[in-house]
């Protein structure tokens, strides 16, 4: 079979992935993840378009015993593996997907009556503990931030200083992210006090003309692994992530803090239109649509129902 350049297949995959309404983020990722199969493929000098099981079982070796990735992770490489060759098998550069049987043969998700792992779900007791025991003044804000507000990592990463109301304790989120139908979130007075202390620290560090909320060391934007290795790291050190386990709940990681934040309010006794909201859900009834949330109730309600942590 003719080799085709990876990288004009990878740009092909990118417009069919639009063109199904796919966010820019999550076409990043799925680039992302493309490219370090691509490479490796390349590096062993097998064409894209005639990948065997011996390449798919070399591919998985190194997935696992040279990059270390977890077994969620490795279902997600599987899992955009699949939909890029769903792509080729419609555009007809190949005849059939080879990714489907070997997903179902060694990739354990896929195997019959296997019970999916669920995300790890800390109580609000060890949750207090994970917070107050981090020292480094932007990974606790990071841990609580998240936790309180529920945000996706891309999107903590995207607010700036002007975004932040002080004086209602909210804040508005950059616009079309994960087609976010509420972009108003809030923050109590907990967040509030560590917040503080990250933007004086925040003023030492940044430089001129950066606006991020979030800056590394060097005063530049943090990036997401950065801000992932930030709550790993600590995950780690107080026993709420375990990198030898493939569960997935055994792995605490930043997309947690969301489902504690949808758990927790929910057995607090928030009205589920109010979780949504904040979450920014799509309306998933009609009548939802017509549904006005005021916003000075859904403030009182959040605030009724947040946990609190005794934040040092």
């Amino acid at each position: 079979m003719e080799r085709i350049n990876s990288s004009f297949l990878l740009e092909g995959y990118e417009r069919d992935c639009r063109l199904r309404d796919m966010s820019n983020e999550t076409i990043r990722c799925y680039r992302n993840d493309l490219k370090i199969f691509m490479d490796f493929m390349d590096k062993n000098g097998v064409n894209i378009l005639t990948v065997e099981n011996k390449d798919l079982e070399l591919f998985l070796e190194y997935l696992r015993n040279q990059r270390e990735v977890s077994q969620p992770r490795v279902k997600h490489y599987f899992s955009v593996l699949s939909s890029f060759y769903d792509y080729l098998v419609f555009n007809k550069y190949v005849i059939v997907s080879v990714i489907l049987p070997f997903r179902k043969r060694f990739i354990r998700s896929y195997k019959k009556n296997y019970k999916a792992s669920e995300k790890k779900l800390l109580s609000v007791e060890e949750m207090a503990y994970f917070i107050n025991s981090i020292i480094p003044i932007r990974a606790k804000f990071i841990a609580i931030f998240l936790a309180k507000t529920g945000v996706r990592r891309g999107e903590l990463l995207k607010i700036e200083i002007d975004d932040i109301n002080h004086d209602e304790r909210s804040i508005l989120l950059k616009p079309c992210f994960h087609k976010r139908t509420n972009r108003l979130i809030f923050y109590d007075e907990e967040v509030e006090a560590v917040m503080k202390r990250w933007l004086k620290r925040r003023e030492k560090m940044v430089n001129n003309g950066v606006n991020t909320l979030l800056v590394n060391d060097y005063g530049q934007p943090i990036g997401r692994n950065s801000l992932y290795n930030e709550v790993v790291k600590w995950a780690k050190k107080l026993g709420f992530y375990d990198k030898t386990s493939v569960l997935l709940e055994d792995h605490f990681s930043p997309q947690c803090f969301r489902h504690f934040f949808t758990t927790h309010l929910r057995k607090n006794g928030m009205s589920r239109s109010f979780i949504q909201e904040l979450r920014g859900d799509s309306r998933d009834k009609a009548i939802d649509i017509y549904d006005h949330i005021d916003r000075t109730e859904l403030r009182k309600s959040y605030l009724a129902h947040i946990p609190k942590f005794g934040v040092d």
